[in-house]
């Protein structure tokens, strides 16, 4: 099975994806945010591109593990995506997902023009690949 992750924001889009196996998350190119239309369009592509099964979108919680203002925006979002694709979807907690991406791309002496752009897709892909150990674990519990 194939997953497409998404990092909801309202300029960019992080995306990543999954291998066949899904045991390995890939961070794709971002989406530009111009307009819902727009983007429903292109993750359907994308969807269709990589013959993605389900897709994991980000759900920024609070610390406290609370739905937030940006989190009902993602929600908001994630509604109108279910109407818009095939496949389905669900959120996955993102909490520090994006300071997480900031670190890595420091560790890494990225420049701040560059990580600016590829903090979004290192975000999607560190939730996705999130979302995948735990479905691993989770099916090796079940196999046990």
């Amino acid at each position: 099975m194939t997953y497409l992750g998404l990092d909801f924001g309202e300029k960019r889009i992080g995306v990543a994806n999954s291998d066949e196996l899904a045991l390995m998350a890939h961070p794709l190119p971002f989406l530009e945010h111009r307009s819902d239309d727009q983007v429903m369009g292109a993750i359907c592509r994308l969807v269709e591109e990589h013959g993605a099964e389900k897709i994991v979108v980000g759900l920024p919680r609070t610390m406290r593990g609370e739905i937030g203002l940006q989190a009902k925006v993602v929600l908001a979002f994630v509604d109108r995506l279910k109407e818009k694709t095939r496949c389905e979807v669900v959120t996955w907690d993102e909490r520090l997902t994006s300071a997480e991406a900031e670190k890595t791309l420091l560790a890494q002496d990225v420049s701040r023009a560059k990580r600016k752009v590829r903090r979004d897709a290192l975000a999607a892909q560190i939730t996705l690949q999130s979302y995948l150990d735990f479905m691993s674990r989770e099916k090796d519990v079940k196999d046990a």
